[in-house]
């Protein structure tokens, strides 16, 4: 019997033959695909957040398919296939863990994981802090690595209280901006120095946003479901709701 992931690599290849395959799959190329495979990154962290763990073996297996399909694809065009994709993770992973599977494996942490990193950087024709920190990442996500590598040089605030000053200056630079131009890079520094402080602060500034945005939508769904005219509210009328809602929504304190 064959192992699940040949049986799965078997139905991409049947899924792209361009006689016989699915019309959509094979019309499909890196570029088309890369989004999905972003949607499908996260819905694996929306899994883990709800500790859901049927969903979240549903969403692996989602995950899994797009690294399939893209390496099918670079199968059919020559360039390499499923197997090199997974030999070269399993090479990085022990040559990331010589305390591992090295010679004179001791075991224990990874003190030369950053250290090794840096050193393929190198060996790729890397020089500065800030290279291989992926473009396409999410913005938030990107400005946090960019600035945990900048902190490796010594280029970084001492504490959060220099961090805290920086994002009162940028209020200030949004609010004396004087054109459309000037308001939408002061945002972008803001946002990057409110992204440096939660670092500063050891507070993941994605999963504080994540959490946020659920905070919202559920306080949201549950204004709608308190009146059904909810819409047609005057904006004071909504406010009221979002303090009940909100109220409700606080564990009870003291004693009963």
């Amino acid at each position: 019997m064959s192992q699940p992931i040949d049986r799965l690599l078997s139905i991409m290849a049947q899924l792209r033959d361009p006689e016989t395959g699915c019309s959509w799959d094979v019309a499909q190329s890196f570029a088309t695909i890369a989004p999905y495979t972003i949607e499908e990154a996260y819905e694996v962290a929306d899994a883990i957040e709800r500790a859901d763990m049927e969903d979240l073996r549903g969403e692996l297996g989602d995950l899994l398919l797009q690294v399939v399909f893209h390496a099918r694809i670079a199968e059919e065009a020559g360039h390499f296939g499923f197997h090199d994709v997974a030999t070269a993770i399993a090479d990085k992973m022990e040559s990331r863990h010589p305390h591992v599977f090295g010679e004179n494996a001791t075991g224990g942490g990874h003190q030369q994981w950053e250290q090794i990193k840096a050193q393929e950087r190198a060996s790729k024709g890397g020089t500065g802090a800030l290279d291989g920190v992926a473009s396409a990442l999410p913005a938030l996500l990107r400005a946090e690595k960019l600035q945990k590598r900048a902190a490796r040089t010594g280029f970084d605030w001492p504490d959060a209280a220099g961090s805290r000053a920086k994002v009162d200056e940028e209020l200030i630079e949004v609010a004396t901006a004087t054109t459309q131009a000037e308001v939408e890079e002061e945002i972008g520094d803001l946002l990057f120095a409110v992204v440096n402080w939660a670092r500063k602060l050891g507070v993941d500034p994605e999963a504080a946003l994540r959490q946020a945005n659920r905070k919202f939508e559920n306080r949201f769904r549950a204004m709608e479901a308190l009146d059904p005219d909810f819409v047609q509210r005057s904006l004071d009328e909504k406010e009221a709701l979002w303090v009940q809602v909100k109220q409700a929504g606080k564990p009870a304190t003291g004693s009963a």
